[in-house]
């Protein structure tokens, strides 16, 4: 699975747009963009919007993998860590399933 930033890399070499491009559209330095690339930096939940509608990129797959990212930042040095993700997973499923959105299914 890439990393949300190696996603943005992909996206923004495929439109053949150069980081200062896509930097100077998200208001931002391009060194941050360039670490943010690398996975030195995490963007903001408002910089995956952006940058996914800057690239054209799907928002919700961008959203999906910045999320998760933020959970393993929080329990990557947990030892009951998989058992914290099954207990979340059966709580969220109990919320979504009086929510009108319905995520997608993993493949």
């Amino acid at each position: 699975m890439k990393t949300l930033g190696e996603l943005i890399r992909m996206h923004r070499k495929a439109k053949k747009l150069f980081i200062r491009q896509v930097a100077a559209e998200l208001g931002i330095d391009p060194s941050l963009l360039s670490r943010i690339e690398r996975g030195d930096k995490r963007p903001t939940r408002a910089q995956v919007v952006q940058l996914s509608e800057i690239l054209e990129a799907d928002k919700n797959r961008l959203l999906a993998i910045y999320l998760s990212g933020k959970v393993v930042s929080i329990l990557r040095d947990e030892a009951s860590a998989l058992e914290a993700i099954v207990l979340a997973r059966q709580q969220l499923s109990g919320l979504m399933a009086h929510s009108p959105y319905q995520p997608q299914q993993a493949v």
